[in-house]
C-alpha cells in the first residue's frame, strides 16, 4: 500500500460513504446528528448542540473514529449459536479485529470452571451469580476497573457500590494514558487537567504537539489547527514518527483545504525516543541565551527558577544533541518560534506519558510553558489531549483508588464506613492477582487485558482470578484471554441507546448532557441498571442508599452533586438541559491552587538513554488509523502506507544496520516475549527507534512504569530483532471475509 501524501481528504469522504453503505446512510446520518456526545476522544462533540457539533456549535465537526464507533454500534447482534459454533479456545485464535467485527453482545454468557465454551444465559442467572460472587469475596481481594466509555452516572454508581461494598481497589484507564499527565500538572500547578479551553485554542498563534498524532487519534482537532495556520500562527510537531497528517492534512469540512491541503507543522522535529527531555532543556537553554523569558511572571507567579536555571546552564549543547538525537540549529528554531509567539498552547499525549519517566517529561512541558509565562492567561496553557471520550469525567467522579477527603466525610454522615487504605492502580492489581490475592475483578468497558503491559503475565494474571465480570457492548481479546476460573460477560447499551440521559466530561472540562435513544435490539441493559440490581443482590436494601431508586439518572446526578462540589451544577442537567464547563479548571489569571499559590518548575535532569547493542532497536508501540484504543476497525493504515499490523517499522539505516532488507520476515525478542514472523518495513522514524501496532506486540513489553504515576512504559523498550525462519504471519483479519462479516450482515438485516 502505498502511503498518501495527506491526511484527510477525499480518502476521509470515501470512508464516510462506505460506512454509510454499511449502516445504512439515513440510519447513520440520524445516529450521528444525535443530541449524544461522541463515544471516542475526548475533544468533545455532541451533547444538546446535536452531533457533529462542538462545545461552540461549530458544524459540520466529524472524523473517522466517530463513524468507526458509530457503525461497531450499529452491528447485528451475535446469535446463541455462536457461542456453540466456537470454543474459547477458537476465541483465543481470534484477532482483534475478528473479535470486534463478531457483533454486539445481546445476552449474558458464563464459562465456568473447566468449560469449553461460553454459554448463553438469561440476566436473573447472571446477576445471581455476580452478586453471590462478591458476596462471597472478601472485598480487600477484590478490585473494580472502568474505561472512559461509560457515563459519569455509571462511573460514580460503580465507585460508589464499591465503597459500600468495603475497597478502594477502584481504578479506570487512565493509568494507561494520562495518569503521568494528571500527577505532574498536580504537584507542578496544583490541578490535574487541562488549563486551556476551546475559545483558547481558537485564539493561540503557536501549538506544540509532543508525542501526538491527532491526524489519526483526534482528527477534529486538525481543523483548529488548520485555522491556526490560516491566522498566521504556527504549530511545532516533536514527534519520533513523521506522521503523514500532521504534515499536512486536508479538512473536509473545508473547500479550501480539501482543494489545496493545509499545511499543519511549521516545524517538525524528530527527536529520538526517550529524548524529549533533552529537546526540551535544548529550547530552555536557548530561551536563557537569548533572555527571552517572562521574568515578571517568574518572580511573581513561580517558584524553584534557580534550580532549573542551574541545570540547564550545567546542560552542554553536545549534550542536548546526543541524547535528543536532533541538531542544535532545529532545536534553537523551534525555541525561536516559541519566543515570538504571544499566546502559546502546549499539547501532548502518550508519547509522552508512556515512559519510564513520564511525569519528568509532563513536568518539563509545564516548565517550557512557565518560562514565557504561558500558564494563567486568555489564548495560552496547558492540554494534555485525552484519548477516550470520558475518560477524564471517570477521575472527576472518583473512578480513582482514594475517596476525596470532602466526599469521604460526607459518606460518613451518610452512614457509609469508608475504606481508609489507598487502592490498587491496574498494574498493582495485576501483579496482586498473579499472586493469588484477587478473587473477584469487575471491569466495565475497556480491555484491562488487551491494554496492560506483558501479555503473557496479565493472561496468567487473570487465570489466577476466582471469578471476572465483564460489562461490555462486543467481544474483545479481554474475553478470550482474560477469563477468570469464572467469566461472566453481561451486555450493556450503547450512549446513544440509554434510556435515560447520561453526561460525559470533554478535555476542556466541559460537561455534555447525552439524550440517549431506541435500543437497537432487546437484550442489552443499561450499565446502571446491571450496577444497581447487583449491589441490591450484595448489599440488600435498606442500607445508606436506595440501590432501586438510584436507577435513576436524576437520583445519581442528585448525589454526585453532594459529592463532587465541582459537579453541583450537574442536579439538575437532566430537566434543564444546560451543559457547562466545571468552574476553576480553566487557568485565565497567574493564581495556581498550590500553597502560596505559585506555579513550581521541576528541575529533572535528562534521562540517560542505554546505548543500543547488536541486534537492538528501541520500540514505540502505537494506533493505526483503523483503530481506537485496544480496538482494532480495520487491518490498514493507510496513513502509514500500511495494509497489515503485524510489521515493525523501521528507517532505511536501521534496516541496513540490522542487515535486512524491506518485507524480510524477522523475530522481535522483547523483554518480556517474542513475535515471530513479522515483517521488517521502512518507514520516517528517528535512527535506533521502531514501531510496531498496539495491543498485538504488548507480549513483548515489561511491567516498567512510571514510579510517580504507575504509567506503564509502552514508548520506550529496547528489543532485539533476528531474522526469522518462519513464514509472515498473515494478516489478522482474513478470516472475516468468509466467516464473521457474513454472520454480522445476516444479523444486521434481520434486526
Amino acid at each position: 500500500m502505498r502511503a498518501p501524501d495527506h491526511g484527510g481528504g477525499w480518502q476521509a469522504l470515501r470512508y464516510t460513504w462506505r460506512k454509510g453503505r454499511q449502516v445504512g446512510f439515513g440510519r447513520l446520518w440520524r445516529a450521528m446528528r444525535s443530541r449524544n456526545a461522541c463515544k471516542t476522544c475526548a475533544l468533545g462533540m455532541g451533547g444538546q448542540k446535536g452531533g457533529m457539533a462542538n462545545e461552540r456549535g461549530a458544524f459540520p465537526e466529524v472524523c473517522k473514529k466517530s463513524l468507526q464507533a458509530m457503525a461497531a454500534d450499529m452491528m447485528g447482534r451475535i446469535d446463541e449459536r455462536f457461542f456453540a459454533k466456537y470454543s474459547i479456545q477458537d476465541l483465543q485464535t481470534f484477532s482483534p479485529l475478528e473479535l470486534e467485527a463478531c457483533g454486539r453482545l445481546a445476552f449474558p454468557v458464563a464459562a465456568e470452571p473447566g468449560a469449553t465454551h461460553f454459554r448463553p444465559i438469561g440476566w436473573g442467572e447472571a446477576i445471581d451469580a455476580a452478586s453471590a460472587a462478591l458476596k462471597a469475596t472478601d472485598p480487600e481481594r477484590s478490585f473494580f476497573y472502568a474505561s472512559g466509555r461509560s457515563s459519569n452516572e455509571a462511573g460514580f454508581l460503580m465507585q460508589l457500590f464499591a465503597r459500600v461494598y468495603g475497597t478502594n481497589h477502584v481504578t479506570n484507564c487512565s493509568y494507561y494514558c494520562h495518569q503521568a499527565s494528571g500527577y505532574g500538572m498536580k504537584d507542578s500547578l496544583g490541578t490535574p487537567v487541562g488549563t486551556v479551553d476551546l475559545e483558547d485554542v481558537e485564539s493561540c498563534d503557536l501549538m506544540f504537539l509532543i508525542g501526538a498524532n491527532p491526524a489519526s487519534n483526534h482528527p477534529r482537532l486538525m481543523t483548529q489547527l488548520m485555522k491556526l495556520r490560516n491566522r498566521g500562527g504556527h504549530v511545532i510537531v516533536g514527534n519520533p514518527v513523521l506522521e503523514t497528517g500532521l504534515v499536512r492534512f486536508k479538512v473536509p469540512s473545508n473547500a479550501r483545504s480539501m482543494v489545496f491541503g493545509t499545511e499543519i507543522a511549521s516545524l517538525y522535529l524528530q527527536p529520538k525516543i526517550g529524548g524529549d527531555i533533552a529537546l526540551m532543556t535544548g529550547i530552555a537553554k536557548r530561551l536563557f541565551e537569548t533572555g527571552k523569558l517572562d521574568r515578571g511572571f517568574i518572580e511573581s507567579a513561580t517558584e524553584g527558577i534557580e534550580e532549573l536555571s542551574a541545570m540547564v546552564e550545567g546542560a552542554s549543547w553536545r549534550e542536548i544533541e546526543e541524547q535528543s538525537g536532533l541538531g542544535r540549529d532545529e532545536i534553537e528554531a523551534a525555541a525561536d518560534l516559541f519566543a515570538n509567539a504571544n499566546k502559546t498552547i502546549f499539547g501532548w499525549t502518550m508519547g509522552i506519558t508512556h515512559h519510564e519517566h513520564g511525569v519528568q517529561n509532563v513536568q518539563w512541558i509545564v516548565n517550557l510553558a512557565l518560562l514565557r509565562g504561558m500558564v494563567g492567561r486568555p489564548g495560552a496553557g496547558l492540554l494534555p489531549i485525552r484519548g477516550h471520550s470520558n475518560v477524564q469525567g471517570m477521575g472527576t467522579v472518583g473512578v480513582m483508588p482514594f475517596v476525596a477527603q470532602a466526599a469521604a466525610e460526607k459518606l460518613e454522615t451518610m452512614g457509609v464506613r469508608v475504606p481508609k487504605n489507598r487502592g490498587h492502580d491496574p498494574l498493582q492489581a495485576l501483579e496482586l492477582a498473579h499472586e493469588g490475592g484477587v478473587d473477584l475483578a469487575f471491569c466495565m468497558g475497556g480491555n484491562l487485558h488487551g491494554a496492560s503491559p506483558d501479555a503473557r503475565f496479565v493472561g496468567e494474571a487473570f487465570e489466577k482470578i476466582g471469578t471476572t465480570v465483564y460489562l461490555s457492548t462486543t467481544l474483545n481479546t479481554g474475553h478470550a484471554h482474560g477469563l477468570g476460573k469464572t467469566t461472566l460477560i453481561l451486555p450493556v447499551l450503547a450512549r446513544d441507546e440509554e434510556t435515560q440521559s447520561t453526561t460525559q466530561e470533554s478535555m476542556f472540562s466541559y460537561v455534555r448532557l447525552s439524550d440517549g435513544g431506541q435500543k437497537r435490539f432487546e437484550g442489552p441493559l443499561p450499565e446502571t441498571e446491571v450496577l444497581c440490581s447487583i449491589a441490591l443482590g450484595v448489599l440488600g436494601a435498606g442500607g445508606a442508599f436506595d440501590w432501586e431508586q438510584l436507577k435513576s439518572h436524576d437520583a445519581i446526578r442528585a448525589l454526585i452533586s453532594q459529592l463532587v462540589p465541582s459537579l453541583k451544577p450537574i442536579v439538575d442537567i437532566g430537566e434543564t438541559k444546560q451543559e457547562f464547563e466545571i468552574s476553576g479548571r480553566i487557568l485565565h489569571r497567574p493564581e495556581f491552587p498550590r500553597p502560596g499559590g505559585k506555579a513550581a518548575f521541576r528541575a529533572h535532569p535528562m534521562p540517560a538513554l542505554p546505548p543500543l547493542g547488536e541486534g537492538e532497536i528501541r520500540l514505540m508501540t502505537v494506533r493505526s488509523e483503523g483503530q481506537f484504543n485496544t480496538i482494532v476497525y480495520e487491518d490498514a493504515d493507510p496513513y502509514r502506507g500500511q495494509e497489515r499490523r503485524d510489521v515493525i517499522l523501521m528507517c532505511a539505516a536501521d534496516l541496513m544496520r540490522l542487515g535486512l532488507k524491506p518485507d524480510d520476515p524477522v523475530d522481535v525478542i522483547g523483554p518480556a516475549g517474542t513475535m515471530r514472523g513479522l515483517l521488517a518495513r521502512e518507514w520516517r522514524i528517528a535512527e535506533g527507534c521502531a514501531l510496531m501496532y498496539y495491543p498485538e506486540c504488548n507480549v513483548l513489553l515489561p511491567r516498567t512504569a512510571d514510579p510517580k504515576s504507575r504509567t506503564p512504559a509502552f514508548k520506550s523498550t529496547v528489543v532485539r530483532v533476528a531474522p526469522s525462519l518462519g513464514e509472515p504471519q498473515g494478516r489478522s483479519g482474513e478470516r472475516l471475509k468468509s466467516l464473521r462479516i457474513a454472520e454480522s450482515r445476516s444479523t444486521m438485516k434481520a434486526c
